[in-house]
């Protein structure tokens, strides 16, 4: 029997001066991220050319990246938590601008991993912290709205990183992608300085202690219904990180196109989310959470069966075709995301920072073996990648429907979000 968790309480609104400039912010460190990632596609034949590393070698630049980030996103919630939102930033940006300017005078591959593992380690911050800051400021249908539009900007990054590592290489070489990172990550710290209010007051911080560190997050965990959304939300997006972590392979090898050519991926993808994002914003408190993000999860695993089919046609397993139904896809990722981690937020609304970190955690810990095992292993064909995909969609939309067979809760957005009685 699972205990019931604490309802959400309305919290009252810190101030946060322009909302603009608070959600801008907010959205730019969530770009950290992508641009961290998805800049790299096209180095890795130039880096791979300069050092003499295998595919599978610098597949690693981007898996060790993400089992840093994985590692210490299981820490950055629960210490702004305790110590405030605005300190664990400011100090996670501090050592991402120092990580990529190692990056960038790394004398070989085993320390480029290494100053890697840096950035992974810095990263999470930003992005981790933000939705608990949305949390923070907003309640209701409000902080669906809010997650929505920060996810609207956030999706625009993982479509220009590519696009921008291309241009970088045209004006320099691989190492001018982690100045440029260096220098991204400088903007952001002098506008989080300047403009970024803290949202988590001092009375309603948790201890600052290991002990208590560690209870925060054990509690999340041994929550069924966290674990359940935090695999909804894991499974669901891994299908469409196989294809971004997989870019070169399917880009270059598969479809036989160049370093400059990485938006034919990418854009469709994030078209997709823009639209879900956008949908899922002006749907919030005018259609029942359960219901939005069912049919983002319905949407998803339909575009992943007309993927598989048309991978294995001979005359459609080509452009436009192949890239056709992944702007679904990646819809209805995003039409489910708000819901899923508000309502993780939810579950507990003195541990915010815990739980988002949890969830991070977990779908960190996922995509990294997606990016480290599943992209080499499936990315030999076309049809290979899309059955990944599917089978991924279909464990995550399966995580959904167990939720909601074992829990009455209404997600976030719904007039009952806050009435929650576990039946298990």
């Amino acid at each position: 029997m699972t205990a019931a968790p604490t309802p959400a309480v309305a919290p009252q609104q810190p101030k946060i001066g322009s909302t603009a400039v608070f959600l801008t912010i907010l959205a730019g460190l969530g770009w950290v991220g992508p641009f961290s990632i998805d800049t790299m596609f096209p180095a890795f034949t130039q880096i791979g050319a300069e050092w003499g590393a295998s595919e599978f070698a610098l597949q690693q630049i981007i898996s060790v990246y993400l089992l840093a980030f994985a590692a210490m996103s299981l820490l950055h919630g629960p210490l702004s938590d305790a110590l405030g939102r605005r300190p664990v930033i400011i100090a996670g940006v501090v050592l991402y601008v120092l990580a990529s300017i190692g990056s960038a005078l790394a004398p070989n591959l085993g320390m480029l991993l290494v100053f890697r593992a840096l950035q992974g380690l810095s990263a999470g911050a930003g992005q981790i912290i933000s939705r608990a800051m949305v949390r923070d400021v907003y309640s209701d249908a409000q902080a669906q709205r809010t997650m929505s539009q920060i996810a609207m900007i956030f999706a625009i990054a993982p479509a220009l990183a590519p696009v921008v590592g291309g241009w970088l290489l045209g004006v320099g070489n691989w190492r001018t992608i982690f100045w440029f990172l260096a220098g991204f990550g400088v903007l952001l710290l002098a506008a989080v300085l300047l403009a970024l209010p803290e949202t988590h007051p001092q009375q309603s911080r948790t201890a600052f202690s290991a002990r208590s560190l560690a209870s925060g997050l054990l509690q999340v965990w041994r929550s069924r219904d966290a674990r359940r959304l935090a695999f909804a939300g894991l499974f669901n997006f891994a299908g469409q990180f196989l294809y971004v972590s997989a870019a070169q392979l399917f880009v270059v090898k598969l479809l036989g196109l160049g370093d400059q050519d990485f938006w034919v991926l990418f854009v469709p993808l994030i078209s997709g989310m823009v639209v879900g994002s956008w949908l899922s914003g002006r749907l919030a408190g005018r259609l029942n959470g359960r219901r939005l993000a069912s049919l983002g999860y319905l949407v998803t695993f339909s575009a992943a069966v007309v993927n598989v089919a048309l991978s294995l046609i001979p005359a459609t397993a080509v452009l436009p075709w192949v890239v056709l139904p992944l702007p679904f896809y990646s819809f209805g990722v995003a039409l489910a995301f708000p819901i899923i981690t508000l309502a993780m937020l939810d579950l507990f609304p003195q541990r915010r920072g815990a739980a988002s970190s949890v969830q991070s955690f977990v779908s960190l810990l996922g995509i990294s073996a997606v990016a480290g095992l599943l992209a080499p292993a499936l990315g030999f064909s076309l049809w290979s990648l899309a059955v990944g995909a599917l089978v991924l969609s279909g464990i995550g939309w399966a995580f959904w429907r167990r939720h909601l067979a074992k829990t009455t809760i209404e997600p976030h957005g719904s007039p009952d979000a806050a009435a929650f009685e576990p039946i298990e």
